[in-house]
């Protein structure tokens, strides 16, 4: 701590993008690490937001003496909110009882304090062992802040997030800054702007449940086929799919790169494969479903992929992997060259569609292959298009589609984020849309899924950043301007830089929030 405020005082705190905002000096929660050795920060409660964030002291200010002046620098809700809050706690300091928690002694509190930091000035990282990351960050000179997200109503334990850096000086010019900042947002106990969001925890996925069989795929009455299917790779798509192959009756053999993943599949049927190799030899057919082009250029022509099988004569090979068209026509001049049947199997879904058996199958090339392929499609999709023998039209046709549904994402998220600054009700705008011509149930979901920022993964952010760049491919290829899709496909960079990349598309909403 440093002489210059003491615990318990009310400020105005300010950080780099953001509105002087009213908070507290208080004492920092275990999760909020102390920035550079040497810098004069404070740790500030932000009221309205329940964020605790280290402030350097040349962006604070007295609450009494800046009150009149700061009170007129925002119109915003929240903002509104947060003053009368700091007024209540001038009243009625008894109401607020988790902020009294941490000034309860003061004097006690801060040596505990002086303890935990002279503890972590003490722990280095060895010359020998750094990483060229740790000595980049090591020459900046600004820290980097992170915040607390805390519930008064919950009392659970808070998850840190990173901060945005806080380097501009809190001066007399920034109060007649009347521009909308990103402090000026109706905070919910779930989400604030106040947190840069690059390390918040991904909800974990709930377990696959392999034997529950959905009721979507009994209403099919599907007759499985008697062939042997191979399936590569048991991701969030490819675990749904399968999981349908076997309950249908299918027989499936398996191979995930990280084998443990197949156990479970084991124990409902499946059979375990050791290299794709092994898959392609002892099935009729095979399926493959993993991350992007370059891992189903992998399984093809690595090392124990799909080549090294002896012979490919009369077997067929199914690419569910989202790919571009250049990727399909160099793997089906590998597997017709050696005798195979080779089929694009471009997949429109989530991981609910592909658990529930309702995904869109868009299948170009051999249509015998189609054919034999037709109880599989009907076990893992509602409906299967034949777009063709022409290789690379199922690609282009999954390109497109992306497109729109990425661009649509992306207007979605920006239309929230425009609401909640004019200060109106988010729910609101999605019942109001979902009575227009624009409603979309997927559109209504992933809604709801920004609003409550609830990012399970269904559809990873970065598989739709992916597919965007390949739409964008085939755009420079055909010397079609795509403007909106190169705009979009920059939005959601920059949510995969945020740390969002293994998140769900509806993440999305960070980069339109900051």
């Amino acid at each position: 701590m440093t002489e210059g405020y003491k615990l318990g005082d009310l400020v105005w705190a300010k950080m780099k993008g953001f509105s002087p905002w009213p908070g507290r000096v208080s004492i920092p929660t275990p999760e909020l690490k102390h920035p550079k050795k040497g810098m004069s920060v404070q740790c500030i409660y932000f009221f309205g937001t329940n964020n605790y964030a280290w402030i350097e002291e040349h962006n604070i200010k007295p609450y009494q003496e800046h009150k009149e002046q700061l009170m007129k620098s925002s119109k915003s809700a929240a903002f509104k909110e947060a003053c009368n809050q700091i007024e209540d706690y001038i009243v009625h300091p008894e109401n607020f009882g988790e902020i009294d928690e941490h000034v309860r002694d003061p004097d006690e509190e801060f040596d505990k304090l002086k303890d935990v930091l002279r503890k972590e000035s003490t722990e280095s990282v060895p010359k020998e062992e750094a990483t060229p990351e740790v000595k980049k960050e090591k020459k900046s000179s600004t820290p980097k802040v992170k915040a607390v997200k805390r519930s008064s109503s919950t009392g659970l334990k808070a998850t840190p997030r990173k901060m945005a850096k806080a380097s501009r000086s809190f001066t007399d010019s920034d109060l007649a800054n009347d521009k909308p900042s990103m402090l000026n947002h109706s905070f919910s106990k779930k989400s604030s702007l106040l947190q840069r969001p690059s390390n918040i925890l991904r909800p974990e996925t709930p377990p696959l449940d392999l034997e529950n069989v959905s009721e979507t795929l009994l209403e099919k009455n599907i007759k499985a086929s008697q062939m042997k299917f191979g399936f590569l790779g048991l991701g969030i798509m490819g675990s749904g799919i399968v999981k349908n192959l076997l309950n249908s009756g299918h027989k499936v053999l398996v191979w995930n790169r990280t084998a443990a993943k197949c156990k479970d599949f084991e124990k409902v049927g499946a059979t375990i494969a050791v290299t794709p190799c092994d898959v392609v030899e002892e099935a009729d057919i095979t399926f493959s479903c993993v991350a992007d082009p370059q891992a189903a250029k992998e399984m093809v022509f690595g090392n124990c992929g799909v080549l090294h099988c002896p012979t490919l004569e009369g077997k067929g090979y199914v690419e569910m992997t989202s790919i571009d068209s250049d990727t399909s026509h160099d793997i089906v001049e590998a597997i017709s060259g050696k005798g195979g049947r080779y089929l694009e199997a471009q997949i429109q879904g989530s991981k609910t569609q592909a658990e529930e058996g309702t995904l869109i199958i868009l299948a170009a090339g051999d249509r015998s292959l189609f054919d034999d392929c037709q109880s599989c499609f009907k076990a893992m999709s509602k409906n299967s298009f034949y777009l063709g023998s022409d290789i690379g039209n199922a690609s282009k046709m999954n390109s497109v589609l992306q497109v729109v549904g990425g661009v649509s994402l992306a207007a979605l998220a920006e239309g929230l984020a425009l609401a909640d600054r004019a200060g109106l009700n988010q729910a609101d705008l999605l019942d109001v849309l979902a009575l227009t011509p624009l409603a979309s149930p997927h559109l209504i979901l992933k809604g709801r899924a920004m609003i409550e920022s609830s990012y399970s993964t269904h559809q990873p952010l970065s598989h739709m950043q992916k597919d965007l760049k390949l739409a964008l491919g085939l755009g420079d290829a055909l010397e079609q301007s795509l403007p909106l899709t190169a705009t979009t496909n920059e939005i959601f960079k920059h949510a995969k830089r945020l740390g969002y990349a293994n998140h769900d598309v509806a993440a999305v909403y960070i980069r339109a929030r900051f």
